[in-house]
């Protein structure tokens, strides 16, 4: 069984070597969607019976270990040198420097790779995560899925 909770979030980023608008430091309204996959838990007296995951507690993880991190956040790549400097010249700023440029692509599978750890069988029904869906816009997104 597949589930998703939907999360969104704040962030402002840059891509440095874009030809476009998006080289300039603006900011996103991000959504992320978590997909897990496992057994349908079968177990009376558990507040998670009939269910693969509580959706409050998707939510709850992953704001702890990803979501709280990025929020009014700017996202950084750690190259990208003038940035970083300034922002950190920024009395009690909230920067996050990144080993990779931040584009939608690149988040999907950060997300991914920070979420992958937290969901892995939680509830002994097999949990994984299968699929991290980041919108940069409504109309743009990047999938990071499981690679068997």
């Amino acid at each position: 069984m597949h589930i998703t909770r939907r999360i969104e979030f704040d962030a402002g980023h840059r891509i440095p070597d874009h030809k476009s608008q998006c080289q300039h430091l603006h900011g996103h309204r991000y959504a992320l969607e978590i997909t897990l996959d496992g057994e349908i838990i079968q177990q009376e007296g558990n507040a998670a019976n009939g269910m693969v995951m509580d959706f409050s507690e998707i939510k709850t993880l992953a704001h702890t270990h990803l979501i709280d991190l990025w929020d009014h956040a700017f996202l950084v790549y750690a190259g990208d040198t003038p940035i970083v400097n300034f922002l950190q010249s920024l009395p009690n700023h909230k920067t996050v420097i990144l080993d990779c440029i931040p584009t939608a692509e690149n988040l999907a599978e950060k997300a991914f790779s920070i979420l992958d750890e937290v969901f892995l069988d939680t509830f002994g029904n097999h949990l994984k995560l299968e699929r991290v869906r980041l919108y940069e816009t409504p109309n743009c997104w990047a999938d990071a899925t499981r690679r068997t």
